[in-house]
C-alpha cells in the first residue's frame, strides 16, 4: 500500500489579508508558518513517516514550505517541481480581496466555493475544475506507478487545487467536491493507494491536530 501525503503550503501574507493568490500571484510565508511547518514535521517524525519522493508546486510559497519541511524532517529525498501541482488559475480574481471578488464576480465566487458543478470561469478567464483535474491527476498517478508498494509520497501544493485533486482521486463528482470543506494551511491529508487504479482510499482529511495555535477562518480555503 502506497501512502500519499498532501500538504497545503504555510500561511502567507495574502492568506491573512483574504486575497486570492491563484496560479500567478504569490506572497511571503508568515513567520508563524515556519513554526507550524516544524510542528507538522514533528508529527510526521513521531509517526515514523519516511518519504521516498516529493512533488512540489513551482510557486514560491509551496517551494519554501516543502524545503523547510524536508529540512525539519532531516530527509534528503528526490524532489520534483511540477506545474501539475500549481494552484488554480483564477484569472481576474487573482490579487483581489475576497470581499471585492464577492462584489464584482458574485456568481463565480459562489460556485467556486460552494457549487463546483456550476462553476464557469469564462468571465474571469480562469481554469475550470475539469482542466485542473486533467493536469493534476497524472502527476499523482505517475508517481504511484513509479513508487514501491510501501512507499510514502509527499505532495506540497495549494488549498483549492488540492481539494479538487484529492476529491477526484477519491471518485467524488465535481458537484460534490466541497462536501468535506476546505484545507487549512500546513494541514496534511492522507490517502492510501493499492496500485494506480482509482478510486484511492481516504485515511485522514485536513489533519491539523498538531498545530498548537487556535485556528481562524483565514487559515482555511
Amino acid at each position: 500500500m502506497t501512502r500519499l501525503y498532501f500538504v497545503r503550503h504555510g500561511k502567507t501574507e495574502w492568506n491573512l489579508e483574504g486575497r486570492y493568490q491563484g496560479a500567478n500571484g504569490d506572497s511571503p510565508l508568515l513567520k508563524e508558518s515556519y513554526e507550524e511547518i516544524a510542528q507538522l514535521a514533528k508529527y510526521l517524525t513521531a509517526h515514523g513517516v519516511q518519504f521516498a519522493h516529493a512533488y512540489v508546486s513551482p510557486l514560491p510559497r509551496a517551494q519554501k514550505t516543502a524545503q523547510y519541511l524536508l529540512k525539519q524532517l532531516g530527509q534528503a529525498i528526490p524532489t520534483t517541481t511540477t506545474v501539475g501541482m500549481r494552484e488554480f488559475d483564477l484569472g481576474r480574481m487573482e490579487g483581489m480581496r475576497f470581499s471585492d471578488v464577492e462584489k464584482k464576480y458574485p456568481a463565480e465566487l459562489h460556485a467556486f466555493r460552494h457549487a463546483p458543478g456550476e462553476y464557469d470561469p469564462t468571465k474571469i478567464q480562469g481554469e475550470s475544475f475539469p482542466a485542473l483535474i486533467e493536469r493534476m491527476q497524472p502527476v499523482v498517478l505517475d508517481a504511484v506507478k513509479k513508487a514501491q508498494p510501501a512507499d510514502n509520497l509527499l505532495f506540497v501544493s495549494h488549498g483549492a487545487a488540492l481539494v479538487a485533486l484529492i476529491q477526484s482521486l477519491l471518485g467524488t463528482p465535481i458537484k460534490d467536491m466541497r462536501k468535506d470543506g476546505g484545507l487549512t494551511n500546513c494541514s496534511v491529508t492522507i490517502l492510501a493507494a493499492h496500485g494506480s487504479q482509482l478510486p484511492f482510499e481516504l485515511v485522514r482529511w485536513n489533519d491539523t491536530d498538531y498545530i498548537t495555535k487556535p485556528l481562524d477562518p483565514t487559515d482555511t480555503i
